[in-house]
């Protein structure tokens, strides 16, 4: 099963009257999509015929869509605000994604802020996390919770991949709680996938560890930065430190075999377009 390969789209003018024709002139197979204010807690409405139109186009088109929850998101903060706010917020981007048609929601691991509070941290994923996913029964087309693993700044709760598990175990592995990878977050955490057998042995690890059928979306990035630096800083596909050809690797790796792939890539259109296009390349030599 091929993996289809897409972008993070701009919304701007509706989800479907803007979102759409921006995955269309990419040539983007999949999308991701932010439902608010990435770097704010506000929490608002959709648009309902814009979120039907936009399910309906992505349906039509055979586009599988998710969504991306706001970047303030963290678990195990040690401010109850940040807690609270975080899960009011990831709580919206759940029941947008419903709205929209989302396979899953992205959320980063977080960090535990001090480095004596990692257990207590993981404890208060589980309080915040588990009422969140209990409540995806009532909800109609109910998207996964994607876990992703950040890129090792500070007091990470999960940058390798290693990490998902004390992860996952504080929530029980529930069913609908999925991996989303970013291969910058995985390299900049120490992953060396630029290596020879590189990319094989991360993700041989991810399976070991998460469980086969865990990992849910890709997003492909290369890196500005060394392997190992602990920087969240994106390059396009085959201008960074990871390289084309392992992205080829990615793609051949069984637990790769029809995950999507998003680019969040630095540039305009035609970048994103371009990386895409590498993409596909390496996707169906």
């Amino acid at each position: 099963m091929r993996s289809p390969v897409g972008a993070h789209i701009k919304v701007s003018g509706g989800l479907a009257r803007g979102g759409l024709p921006y995955a269309r002139s990419i040539g983007a197979e999949a999308v991701q999509l932010f439902v608010g204010n990435p770097r704010g807690w506000a929490l608002p409405a959709g648009d309902p015929a814009q979120d039907e139109a936009f399910r309906a186009g992505c349906a039509e088109a055979g586009i599988p869509a998710f969504v991306h929850s706001a970047y303030l998101v963290n678990f195990g903060s040690p401010t109850a605000l940040t807690v609270e706010r975080s899960v009011e917020s990831v709580r919206h981007a759940l029941a947008r994604g419903a709205q929209v048609g989302a396979r899953g929601v992205v959320v980063h691991t977080g960090s535990a802020v001090a480095a004596t509070s990692r257990e207590a941290a993981l404890r208060q994923v589980r309080e915040s996390v588990l009422p969140l996913l209990d409540e995806l029964d009532a909800l109609a087309d109910a998207p996964d919770l994607l876990l992703e693993p950040t890129a090792g700044q500070g007091q990470s709760l999960c940058a390798r991949v290693e990490d998902l598990g004390p992860y996952l175990d504080a929530l029980d592995r529930h069913p609908k709680v999925g991996v989303c990878l970013d291969t910058c977050h995985a390299f900049a955490a120490g992953h060396d996938l630029a290596a020879e057998g590189g990319v094989e042995a991360m993700l041989d690890t991810l399976v070991e560890v998460a469980g086969p059928g865990r990992l849910r979306l890709v997003h492909a990035n290369d890196s500005k930065d060394v392997c190992g630096a602990s920087k969240d800083r994106h390059e396009n596909i085959g201008a960074g430190h990871i390289g084309e050809a392992p992205f080829g690797r990615l793609l051949r790796h069984p637990a790769v075999r029809g995950v999507p792939l998003v680019v969040e890539t630095p540039g305009e259109p035609a970048d994103n377009a371009r990386d895409i296009a590498t993409l596909v390349r390496l996707r169906d030599a």
